[in-house]
């Protein structure tokens, strides 16, 4: 009986080791604190009452182990599920950017093909306009230019009319 109180004084020791241990070294800290439960009880004395207390008291750690242990595992299963939902909402949202980020593209570049034919067409438009103003003053060119062969060719007949 008095390794059972003595053992009552140490758990708040042995649960708060327990819940500061990493994930990763928990089975070994249980390990080490049953194995260290086991010596101290086994230390207390080999009488039949202490042998029943014993086993008594190591199927009661055993059962709180367990407990502790599937405890553990299903907060950790369900951390996890929590994760698996983050990151498939994260796959969910990455998908639908991406799906969204080559609509934009396609719409970019069909844009930018409507802006090269527009700039091209104002080019055109105006080579065109050039063109055609250079027509004009070509054929304005031509026509003054005709005009002073007239007016040459009128001055030449009246200056050999007033040298005869």
């Amino acid at each position: 009986m008095s390794s059972l109180l003595s053992h009552n004084k140490d758990q708040p020791r042995i649960r708060k080791s327990l819940s500061d241990s990493s994930p990763t070294s928990s089975t070994a800290t249980t390990k080490s604190l049953r194995h260290e439960r086991l010596s101290r009880l086994s230390s207390s004395g080999s009488s039949d009452v202490n042998d029943k207390s014993t086993n008594h008291a190591e199927s009661y750690f055993l059962r709180r182990e367990n407990r502790l242990s599937a405890k553990k595992r299903a907060e950790e299963e369900s951390a996890n599920s929590d994760y698996k939902k983050m990151y498939e909402k994260a796959l969910a949202t990455n998908q639908r950017l991406k799906s969204k980020l080559e609509t934009s593209k396609q719409e970019l570049a069909v844009i930018q093909d409507q802006l090269q034919r527009a700039q091209k067409g104002k080019a055109e438009d105006c080579g065109f306009n050039m063109l055609e103003t250079e027509k004009k003053v070509k054929q304005e060119l031509k026509m003054e230019n005709q005009r002073l062969k007239d007016e040459n060719g009128a001055l030449i007949r009246v200056i050999s009319k007033l040298s005869k």
